[in-house]
């Protein structure tokens, strides 16, 4: 699992086979089903388009992309969220953000040890006590495919969006947040408990809002973009 999500770190377009190739390559016996498997523990599967039975966990509602060709010019014009894989020393968790893609201010996160929703929603509505977005984009795994999580947002006049399945380039700014976060804190450090892997992430946030300079913002950080 560790050795999967430093690679699917790098690359995040590899699906089942590709990374089965890797592994194999890295002298490890696995075959496409433990890659499968591990992928769907670490919260990975919804990235891929798969096979799967019809009907299960189909949404009650689907939405469309929303931001194809869009020029996204001011903060809160479009937020997006989602989840990744955070390693322990016995274990794992998945850490959760809200991000606002034109600052790339990150509003909120959370972490759990658990793929429930409710991590999710704690996560949005701690954002939305901030402010409100026109648009709110997300892939469609589970947790933000639910009625709890849409109904959130439709409460607060909120547009959904929907990531197509199989492409991690319609949230291509969190992706690369989550680049950030595993080659600038994770894979630097070990975690001996939920708790540490808490503080040493509320440190890191606290960093990559107000310090961390963005060749794409003109060197200037997340925090002066959103609040300017």
């Amino acid at each position: 699992m560790r050795l999967i999500d430093e690679q699917y770190t790098q690359t995040p377009f590899y699906g089942v086979p590709r990374l089965t190739v890797w592994l194999r390559s890295q002298g490890h016996v696995v075959n496409r089903k433990r890659v499968a498997r591990l992928m769907t523990k670490m919260g990975l599967a919804a990235i891929y388009p798969r096979s799967k039975p019809a009907g299960i966990n189909k949404p009650s509602k689907t939405y469309p992309y929303l931001l194809k060709g869009l020029n996204i010019i001011r903060p809160n014009q479009v937020w997006a969220t989602d989840i990744t894989y955070i390693r322990l020393n016995n274990g794992f968790a998945y850490l959760v953000a809200v991000m606002d893609w034109f600052s790339r201010y990150v509003l909120s996160w959370e972490l759990s040890n658990s793929l429930d929703v409710y991590f999710c929603l704690s996560a949005l509505d701690k954002a939305l006590r901030q402010s409100r977005p026109v648009i709110f984009n997300n892939d469609q795994g589970s947790q933000f495919t639910s009625d709890a999580f849409t109904n959130r947002l439709h409460a607060a006049n909120v547009a959904i969006s929907w990531d197509s399945r199989g492409s991690y380039l319609d949230n291509i700014f969190i992706e690369r947040l989550w680049r950030s976060v595993k080659y600038e804190e994770v894979y630097l450090n070990d975690y001996d408990s939920l708790h540490t892997a808490w503080c040493r992430l509320r440190d890191y946030f606290n960093f990559y809002n107000q310090q961390r300079f963005h060749q794409s913002l003109n060197y200037r950080t997340p925090h002066e973009v959103y609040f300017q």
